[in-house]
């Protein structure tokens, strides 16, 4: 009987103060990651269209969903507004108060053009998004799962309708952990066929051992310390590269027909192949700055639609010569090659910024110390050494086993007053 009374009582969750702030850190470094480090004071619209932003969606402004805004402008001009959170959006201008928002106008840049022509929307700035065109949140599901963004098209999918028979097939660690750096979904994999032209050590395997067996049959294909795109370089962090020569010479051996099998997903057979006819294969001798030497242009493909996940430093094994740069402008996919529109250079540079922002902070504090006179230190010192005798006498005396509650913290500082008022 009493088990039963006791199973029904609530227990107060509680945290250590050292979880507390670990906690909250996380928060802002999450936070920040997804900001790109912006601060969220100014409008970004005179830096133009940016390689990548965070983006929201007022659809109090604008229900159609065919606009956006940058973070300050989400802040300051439409605080209160239904608001939806697009993560980050590439090659895109804040539009707040454009034409498209009828008679509102931006609190921040007010000065804007009519319309930003080169941006670009989906179906996420309305709220859905996957095949299945659901919200995120999804009101109707029993529990939120995590969802996979497209590298190409920036759509955000849910695991079970990217195309796979299982979650399984997706790359990851035994601790569930991605082992893949950028996602393609169906659609994207079949625009960008050209992909499967390359190693297999490109894509990432289902499992970790696997990716050791496919490093490992791919070692001679692939070389530390050269840099792909016309010539010769490097892969960053540590992943080997993919040197121009044994491209080359794939294209010779096999100047008849080329037969790309690799499945999309793992690099293995799918039974659809991509085929390479004679008159497809560029004069090496002419182009032996190409990767590939092929032209993209003439490549025909009958592929099974299925995702790709690509291994980490994948960008930097595509070639980067002439006709296959133009090739990439010509169908909208420069980024792929453009180190900067990763989202893991978005996020070191979010690092980069933080720790900047977090350095002249303390140089603020420390100069604002310095500009103050002697009197001034000595009663800034005398207060920060009042609060540490305090709270160390605290914790000495203080229950362990018992949660610190509110009531226990203004003792605290009520202590401080008194110790403060005894001294004047």
């Amino acid at each position: 009987m009493d088990s039963a009374f006791d199973d029904e009582v609530e227990v107060e969750q509680t945290v250590s103060i050292q979880e507390y702030l670990k906690d909250v850190e996380e928060q802002e470094l999450e936070a920040d990651l997804v900001l790109g480090g912006d601060e969220g004071k100014e409008c970004t619209y005179n830096k133009g269209y940016m390689k990548r932003q965070a983006i929201f969606s007022c659809l109090t402004c604008v229900p159609d969903g065919n606009a956006g805004v940058c973070t300050a402008c989400s802040l300051s001009c439409h605080d209160g507004h239904e608001i939806v959170e697009l993560w980050t959006k590439r090659n895109f201008r804040c539009d707040c108060g454009n034409s498209k928002f009828g008679e509102f106008y931006c609190k921040l840049f007010p000065s804007k053009d009519v319309e930003n022509t080169e941006n670009t929307y989906n179906h996420n700035f309305k709220g859905s998004y996957c095949t299945c065109g659901r919200p995120y949140p999804d009101p109707d599901a029993e529990e939120q799962v995590e969802m996979i963004q497209c590298s190409v098209c920036e759509d955000w999918f849910h695991e079970e309708h990217i195309g796979l028979e299982s979650s399984d097939e997706i790359p990851r660690d035994e601790e569930g952990e991605p082992l893949y750096e950028d996602f393609m979904c169906g659609a994207c994999s079949a625009a960008c066929h050209f992909i499967r032209l390359y190693p297999r050590a490109i894509w990432a395997v289902e499992r970790q051992h696997a990716a050791t067996v496919c490093a490992s049959k791919d070692k001679d294909v692939m070389e530390e310390d050269t840099h792909v795109g016309c010539g010769s370089g490097k892969l960053e962090n540590g992943n080997s590269q993919i040197p121009s020569e044994k491209y080359q010479s794939v294209a010779e051996d096999k100047s008849e027909s080329l037969h790309c099998t690799g499945d999309l997903a793992s690099g293995e057979n799918s039974g659809k192949n991509m085929v390479l006819e004679k008159s497809t294969l560029l004069d090496v001798s002419l182009h032996a700055n190409c990767v590939l030497g092929v032209d993209l242009e003439n490549i025909s493909s009958n592929l099974e639609i299925k995702p790709i996940f690509l291994s980490k430093g994948w960008r930097n094994a595509l070639c980067r010569c002439e006709r296959c740069t133009d090739y990439y402008k010509k169908k909208n996919i420069s980024f792929l090659v453009d180190k900067e529109d990763s989202i893991v250079e978005y996020e070191k540079m979010a690092k980069h910024k933080r720790e900047e922002i977090m350095q002249q902070r303390e140089g603020a504090e420390l100069s604002l110390l310095n500009n103050l006179g002697h009197v001034e230190k000595m009663e800034i010192l005398s207060g920060i050494a009042d609060m540490k005798d305090e709270l160390r006498s605290f914790m000495e005396s203080f229950d362990s086993s018992k949660p610190i509650t509110s009531a226990d913290v203004q003792q605290v500082f009520e202590n401080l007053k008194k110790k403060r008022r005894r001294v004047e």
